[in-house]
This record gives structure tokens, C-alpha cells and sequence, in this order.
């Protein structure tokens, strides 16, 4: 089996409708109240929100907040933009060293590592870059690492029908670094494996043997 290093050469887009990610529908408040939540906010942390320095504050906070979470509005099937082709191969395509940013659900702190997918093919590809927005469309959510993994793997069994899916998410929480325990340097690492990844040890060797490298967030 090969490591993937290129763009499949498309054949015949897939012309069956693929299936859409739940979308949120319009937030049940306005802009303006996310506004002056933020504002409370200050006022409770014993700052002045009129002050010079934070008097856009809440309107920066509020739009990085939905830049972050932009992921709840996104469609799968927008995202992929008929990027799924027929390709008569089944050897593993490998996609690693994914750069991940996504939230904490518990304090809305910041998640930061990379993504190692792989999957066998069985009769269709997809666009290594849509791999990518995958686990950016994931990532850009309230999240717990171990959930985002499975989503990750289960979108592209769900999309593709390989043979097998393999994800593994190296991550640092910022939760545990600036407060809490506070351990600058801890990482946590989480996998899902489906199909032969999960069923066959050797497959699931490779996959492991492509992405190991040193413990340690480069």
C-alpha cells in the first residue's frame, strides 16, 4: 500500500446526492444580545467595557466566536462541491500533518494539533483537499476530541463506503495548559478505526507505522 501524494485523476463525478451534515438553523438571539452578553461579561470580570481598549470588544468577541464555530453551518455537500469520483484502486490514501484548531465545549478555550486520516478505497475517492476541510468543518464546533475523531472517520464512511477509515487527532488543550492543572506540554491523542483499520491487525500496523513520529507536538 502507498502513501497518496497527489490529486486522483477525476473519471465520473458521483451522481447520486450525497448525504448533508445537520446544519443549526438561525440563532434563537440576535447579534446585539451576543453584544451585550459580552459586555455583562466584562462588567462581571471588574473591567470597564467603555474604556478605550475594550469598547469594540464585544463586537470582536462575537464575530471571532461565529468565525470559530462556523462549522454548525456548514453543508457537506457544499463543502465537497461533487468531489467524490469513481477510481479503481484500493490502496491506502494517507492525508497527515492536517494543522487542527477547534474549541473546548467546556470552556471554550482552544484545542490546537493536527490530523492523520487515511482510508482503502472501494471503487471511489475523494479530493485530498476536501479531506482537509473535513476536519476543518468539524473542528470549527463546540467540541470534545474524542467526539471530533469519530466524526471525522464516520463522514468519510458514510461519503465514500471504503473498505476502512483510520483517524488519529494529536491535540494540546489550552484548558489544561492556562488554567486548571496546568500542564504546558501535555497532549492527548485519540483514534477511530473502521472497516479493515479496525478488523485487520497489519492494516491497522501500517497506517499507525506512516503516521508515528516524535511524541511531542512539532
Amino acid at each position: 500500500m502507498t502513501l497518496a501524494q497527489s490529486e486522483p485523476n477525476p473519471v465520473n463525478k458521483i451522481d447520486h446526492k450525497l448525504p448533508s451534515l445537520t446544519t443549526t438553523q438561525q440563532p434563537p438571539v440576535s447579534e446585539e444580545e451576543m453584544r451585550q452578553a459580552v459586555r455583562t461579561l466584562l462588567l462581571g470580570l471588574g473591567e470597564d467595557p467603555d474604556r478605550e481598549g475594550l469598547k469594540d470588544t464585544p463586537k470582536r468577541v462575537v464575530k471571532a466566536l461565529k468565525f470559530l464555530t462556523s462549522g454548525y453551518h456548514q453543508s457537506l455537500d457544499e463543502l465537497l462541491n461533487g468531489a467524490v469520483f469513481h477510481e479503481n484502486t484500493d490502496e491506502m490514501v494517507l492525508v497527515r500533518d492536517i494543522d487542527l484548531f477547534s474549541s473546548c465545549e467546556h470552556h471554550i478555550l482552544p484545542i490546537l494539533g493536527r490530523a492523520h486520516v487515511a482510508y482503502i478505497p472501494d471503487g471511489k475517492v475523494i479530493g485530498l483537499s476536501k479531506i482537509a476541510r473535513i476536519c476543518e468543518m468539524y473542528g470549527r464546533r463546540l467540541q470534545v476530541q474524542e467526539r471530533l475523531t469519530a466524526q471525522i472517520a464516520d463522514a468519510l464512511q458514510g461519503l465514500l463506503q471504503p473498505k476502512g477509515v483510520a483517524v488519529v487527532v494529536e491535540a494540546t488543550h489550552m484548558c489544561m495548559v492556562m488554567r486548571g492543572v496546568q500542564k504546558p506540554g501535555s497532549w492527548t491523542s485519540t483514534s477511530a478505526l473502521r472497516g479493515e483499520f479496525a478488523n485487520d491487525a497489519k492494516t491497522r500496523q501500517e497506517f499507525m507505522s506512516l503516521v508515528q513520529h516524535n511524541p511531542r507536538l512539532r
